[in-house]
């Protein structure tokens, strides 16, 4: 409880709640939250206490599944484990639960692969692959992985090289089916076991795009950690990043944490209870409100020179707009004159 006190509630992302609430309030609120500790790699989701077990098998009525691991070249063995195996797992919990209504799981908007044209909401038939290269077997990526992991510890290899031995396997296997990555080949394989093994119970799928900060909820511009495109724009603003390879005209798919939440409750609200069903909803913003990899540049540059970053040295960091490389020729010719003929 004091870890999901500091580690949650104490961010400044409650502090709206925290303030409409008030102390008095805020205690009541907190009385009707339970933190249990959980492994979704695990069957039961490594809870061992069997009257806990009962009990929230006897009191669920729905389950939200955002547990996963989302390096793009994450171990094959752990990748599988979480991403792949674990929603599985949760599907088996919620399976059990009497007053049970409904399972939204959340995956990523990637795992449709790289396709041009507007992508249908639709879900994955068991050993579908993206490529048509032959069929998906997960129980025989199961095995490949279990062996290849068996065959280096046989060698006496480090720990080290079993890592990277384990995230090699994960991208071959992932680009031989026509995923980009390990991340959404393993998340692919995890939808596809939830829809096969789901039974009558209420599936919903939300696939987001790349999740930024809030738009306006409970407050704009809240953000925890850096992802996906925010480290691009962190590393501009300290001067890290001279130039980007990049067409400017190519759109980069951005979504608010604050609507892909939103999404997810009125998710929960419509299919709740509506036994049988599966559904799959894509979070997004390239169809009706694009932004382009320039239009971004634009953006970035204009902030930064309002609101530049502050060095180590408490001094600004004035950053330049930058350079734009559609080519890797461009980029290759660019690297050259900055970099390696100064060398010379």
């Amino acid at each position: 409880m004091e870890r999901f006190r500091t580690e949650v509630l104490e961010k400044d992302l409650f502090r709206v709640l925290r303030n409409d609430l008030g102390d008095a309030n805020l205690k009541i609120v907190l009385k009707k939250v339970v933190p249990i500790p959980g492994d979704i790699s695990v069957v039961n989701l490594g809870l061992k206490d069997s009257d806990l077990l009962q009990h929230m098998w006897n009191e669920i009525e729905i389950i939200v599944n955002v547990a996963a691991t989302t390096n793009f070249d994450e171990r094959y063995d752990v990748g599988l484990s979480i991403n792949t195996f674990g929603p599985l797992n949760v599907l088996n919990f919620a399976k059990k639960c009497v007053k049970g209504q409904l399972l939204l799981h959340v995956s990523t908007a990637y795992v449709c692969g790289e396709k041009p044209g507007i992508l249908p909401e639709k879900t994955f038939k068991m050993g579908e692959t993206l490529n048509s290269n032959g069929k998906l077997v997960i129980e025989t990526e199961m095995e490949l992985m279990k062996q290849k992991l068996k065959e280096l510890q046989k060698q006496e290899c480090s720990e080290e090289e079993i890592a990277q031995s384990m995230k090699d396997l994960g991208m071959s296997r992932a680009t031989l089916h026509g995923w980009p990555n390990t991340y959404v080949f393993t998340k692919s394989m995890g939808e596809m076991l939830l829809g096969n093994h789901r039974e009558n119970l209420p599936l919903v799928i939300i696939r987001p795009t790349m999740i930024t900060s809030t738009f306006s909820e409970p407050f704009p511009g809240w953000i925890e950690g850096l992802r996906t495109i925010d480290s691009v724009i962190v590393a501009y603003g300290k001067g890290r990043l001279k130039c980007f390879l990049a067409d400017s005209n190519s759109v980069l798919d951005l979504i608010p944490v604050d609507m892909v939440a939103n999404a997810m409750v009125m998710a929960v609200a419509i299919h709740a209870g509506k036994s049988g069903s599966q559904d799959v909803y894509h979070v997004g913003s390239s169809c009706k409100n694009p932004i382009t990899f320039g239009q971004l540049h634009d953006l970035a540059a204009r902030y930064f020179t309002k609101s530049p970053l502050v060095g180590r040295d408490g001094s600004p960091i004035i950053v330049s707009k930058g350079t734009i490389l559609s080519t890797m020729s461009q980029f290759s010719f660019y690297m050259t004159l900055r970099y390696k003929l100064p060398l010379q």
